[in-house]
C-alpha cells in the first residue's frame, strides 16, 4: 500500500524502552506520554477487543499491544494521513489493527456493528469553542477540536461491550465535564491525578468507568511523574513508578 508521506516527513521513535516503534510526523503533533499512560490504564486481557476513537498514528494501541498479546484492536481517526500512519506503526511493530479514516459523529458501519471490552481515548484538550486556534496549524486538530467533551463520551459509551471499560486521558480543568457526561450513564467511576511534581497541582486526569457498573466512585492517588522539586538536567527524572510505566511497560493502577 503506498503511503501518503514520504519518508523525510517522518521520524522514527522509540516507546516503552524500544518495545514499540512508531513513525511520527517532523511536523503537527507528536505523542509524548499520553497515550502511553492511557494503555497502561487499560487493564485489557488476552483475547479482548480494543476500539480507540481518535488514535492518531496509533501509539496507545501500539503501546497496549506490546503489554497484552493478542488483542483485536480497532482504531477510528479523523485525519486521513494520521490513519494512514497508524495503520503503518500496526504493520511495523507486528500488531494485528483495524484502523477506520471515520469521524467519531458518524462511525462506520463495521464499528456501530459492534461493542468492545475497551473504549479508549485522548480527546483533544481544548474546547474550541472557548479557547485560542493552536499555534502550529498543523496541530490544530490534535490539540483541540469543534466537538464537546459530552460528544466524545457519548460516542465511547456507546461502542463499550456490557461490564466493558470506558477509559480516557484529559486535562484536569476539563473533569467536571467528564463526570457530568458520565453520570447515570456508567457506573464504577474511577480516576487518578496526574501531577508532574510532588506538592503541584494535578494537571492531567486518567478516568474509567464500566457499563453496567456498581462500585462506587473511587479518586486514586496521584501518579507523580517528575522527582525532585524541579528539573535540573538533561536526563529523564522520572519517579520509579513512573519510570516502570513508561520505559518497562508496567500498568497503571487506578
Amino acid at each position: 500500500m503506498t503511503s501518503i508521506w514520504a519518508d523525510e516527513a517522518l521520524t522514527r521513535d522509540a516507546f516503552l524502552g524500544g518495545r514499540v516503534t512508531l513513525l511520527q510526523p517532523r511536523r503537527g503533533y507528536r505523542a509524548g506520554t499520553d497515550p502511553v499512560l492511557l494503555a497502561a490504564a487499560v487493564e485489557a486481557e488476552p483475547g479482548q477487543s480494543v476500539l480507540e476513537l481518535g488514535c492518531g498514528a496509533g501509539a496507545a494501541l501500539m503501546c497496549l499491544a506490546a503489554r497484552v498479546p493478542d488483542l483485536a484492536l480497532w482504531g477510528a481517526e479523523l485525519q486521513p494521513a494520521y490513519a494512514d500512519l497508524a495503520r503503518r506503526n500496526a504493520a511495523l511493530n507486528g500488531a494485528q489493527a483495524e484502523i477506520h479514516t471515520a469521524d467519531l459523529r458518524a462511525l462506520p458501519a463495521a464499528l456501530k456493528a459492534r461493542r468492545f471490552d475497551h473504549v479508549i481515548a485522548n480527546p483533544p484538550y481544548f474546547d474550541r469553542a472557548h479557547s485560542r486556534p493552536a499555534p502550529d496549524p498543523a496541530k490544530e486538530t490534535a490539540f483541540g477540536a469543534p466537538l464537546p467533551m459530552a460528544a466524545w463520551v457519548d460516542a465511547m459509551a456507546r461502542r463499550v461491550a456490557p461490564l466493558g471499560r470506558l477509559t480516557l486521558i484529559q486535562r484536569a480543568d476539563r473533569l467536571p465535564e467528564i463526570i457530568a457526561a458520565l453520570h447515570g450513564r456508567m457506573g464504577g467511576i474511577a480516576l487518578r491525578p496526574l501531577v508532574s511534581r510532588a506538592g503541584r497541582d494535578a494537571e492531567r486526569v486518567v478516568v474509567t468507568a464500566r457499563q453496567s457498573g456498581r462500585a462506587a466512585f473511587r479518586l486514586a492517588a496521584p501518579l507523580v511523574l517528575h522527582a525532585g522539586a524541579r528539573h535540573l538536567s538533561d536526563a529523564a527524572d522520572f519517579t520509579p513508578e513512573a519510570e516502570t510505566i513508561l520505559r518497562d511497560g508496567g500498568i497503571l493502577r487506578i
